[in-house]
């Protein structure tokens, strides 16, 4: 081996070392990390494990219910959440004045369209009743899908990396439907109420429900901006145990969990 190159590997060795005993021994306690119950509390079992071999503290916290992860965050009650996507996490802080940023990602969970009484979209009947979120990016998705499967069409122009669709961006209706609009835990409750309905994969799973094998229609997986990630404050932005806790959950034990867990359910992004 090269000495240079042998040099190299050991000072970067001691430099993760290094900041890995800072962190350890700055740290009050373990870094409490908001999570939704369901793929983000088993994952972070596993982050937890890999944090801890590295020199890391992490408690993960699950907030179920309406409880808002990104309020807990904004005010302190946590130092990170994974939960969440970006456009989700832009109209949070539109919304609410939150200011909390993106540290990196973690994987991407396709939404996608469920139904107890039909089998494909294209088997709807005339009038047929279909839940769709109602939080602006989720419902995006929904709309997405529902144009990518030929039941509507969404306004000239539109780019969901730029933005977030609503029932006033359908243009036209290709299938006569009624969307009804609810929050994504309800959604995933009711299914023996409405003909089909979009539930983001946290609740889908919860309900026993997995997109690649029960879904009627599936939210693309090409060019799509809804990636997972984890969440700061911004004035943690550059906090030494940021990277860290992004190493942590962007090692190899945690993508072959993903992996053999999820049977491509749930893609790593890392």
């Amino acid at each position: 081996m090269d000495k240079r190159v042998f040099l190299r590997g050991l000072a970067a060795g001691a430099s993760v070392a290094a900041m890995s005993g800072a962190i350890r021994a700055a740290q009050a306690g373990p870094l409490r990390v908001g999570v939704r119950g369901g793929v983000d509390e088993e994952i972070w079992e596993v982050v937890t494990r890999v944090a801890r071999e590295q020199g890391l503290q992490v408690k993960p916290v699950v907030i179920s219910g309406a409880a808002s992860p990104n309020e807990a965050l904004n005010n302190g009650d946590i130092e990170a959440n994974s939960f969440q996507h970006v456009p989700f996490l832009r109209d949070q802080n539109q919304q609410r004045g939150y200011r909390l940023v993106a540290a990196g990602d973690t994987y991407i969970s396709p939404i996608a369209f469920y139904s107890k009484k039909h089998k494909r979209l294209a088997d709807l009947p005339a009038g047929a009743r279909l839940g769709i979120p109602n939080d602006p990016s989720n419902q995006t998705r929904a709309l997405v899908v529902l144009q990518d499967q030929g039941i509507l069409k969404l306004r000239e122009g539109f780019d969901p990396f730029k933005g977030t669709a609503g029932l006033g961006d359908i243009a036209s209706y290709q299938k006569k439907v009624q969307l009804v609009e609810a929050a994504s835990v309800v959604l995933a409750r009711s299914l023996d109420d409405l003909d089909a309905s979009a539930i983001v994969n946290s609740f889908a799973y919860q309900a026993g429900l997995i997109a690649t094998r029960d879904g009627i229609a599936i939210e693309r997986r090409e060019r799509n901006p809804y990636v997972n990630i984890i969440a700061v404050h911004e004035r943690d932005r550059a906090a030494p145990w940021v990277a860290a806790l992004l190493r942590a959950y962007q090692s190899e034990p945690v993508r072959q969990f993903i992996v053999s867990r999820y049977q491509g359910s749930v893609l790593p992004a890392f």
